[in-house]
């Protein structure tokens, strides 16, 4: 699943290329997705011009003139590109361009996603922070509300794993699976260790590690394994950079020990069992 680094890099390409230019409708080829893409789409965006592209934890926000804005969740395995005539769609099967938006320029911005757990949904913007996908999202990890103070305060008397803590999106905004392992490794924390255990000390080390690893991943354009890529159609380069992660039996980069694997919640744990305590 696309997390903050990849989301947070597709809005900074998408606002660059897309701010200013306007919508002139839709095409909806398969509306069944995570919710039904529902027939107003296109009279809610034809003519409409974009303001702005932001971004709120995994979920990316286009805005446009008139007060709507289009949610866009990538679910696992979508994408948004935006497609002009020198457009390469070799990674894309056209059978899972669900969603096509024409553009004033000749351009397009497409959605694809094979296995259709994404999201696309108009919203007015005066009641974003009151519909559910946003209402309970915890801070920005990136932001300054996250601090060692918060994180802290929020584990106390936690029996979950602080791992499973680091993705609960009501605590922290954006974080996932991946990113969640790295964290922790360089934070020298266990993602087994019950929340309520976590020092204020250790607190202050995920907060910096979470920010550091975000920080690099959205440098690199994210993370790709299997199916992302950026509005552009290219793959993330943060995998290169990892760890920790997807690493099981092979040596711990600081200390040569094997890293081991886990699940905890339904997922996969990467960690290295001498320097992480």
């Amino acid at each position: 699943m696309p997390e903050l680094p990849e989301v947070e890099s597709l809005r900074q390409i998408l606002e660059r290329s897309l701010a200013g230019r306007t919508f002139r409708h839709a095409t909806v080829k398969e509306a069944r997705l995570r919710l039904s893409v529902t027939a107003e789409l296109s009279s809610a965006i034809a003519g409409r011009t974009i303001e702005r592209i932001s971004r709120r934890a995994k979920y990316l926000l286009i805005e446009v003139a008139g007060g709507q804005v289009m949610l866009v969740h990538l679910g696992m395995s979508g994408s948004l590109t935006h497609r002009g005539h020198s457009f390469d769609p070799g990674p894309f099967d056209p059978r899972h361009d669900h969603i096509e938006f024409a553009l004033d320029d000749g351009s397009m911005l497409v959605y694809n996603d094979p296995r259709r757990f994404g999201l696309i949904k108009i919203v007015a913007r005066a009641d974003l922070n009151n519909i559910a996908e946003l209402k309970y999202l915890g801070p920005e990890p990136l932001g300054r509300e996250f601090s060692a103070a918060y994180l802290w305060q929020a584990t106390r008397g936690r029996t979950v794993a602080i791992k499973n803590l680091l993705m609960d999106q009501r605590i922290v905004a954006g974080v996932g699976n991946i990113y969640a392992s790295e964290i922790l490794f360089r934070a020298g924390v266990r993602p087994t260790r019950r929340g309520g255990k976590v020092t204020r000390a250790e607190a202050g080390r995920i907060v910096t590690t979470t920010q550091e690893v975000l920080r690099e991943a959205i440098s690199s354009r994210g993370t790709t394994f299997r199916s992302y890529r950026d509005s552009r159609g290219q793959p993330g380069r943060f995998a290169r950079l990892l760890r920790v992660y997807d690493r099981e039996g092979k040596p711990c980069l600081k200390c040569n020990t094997p890293i081991r694997a886990i699940t905890l919640g339904q997922r996969s744990s990467f960690y290295c069992p001498k320097c992480q305590r």
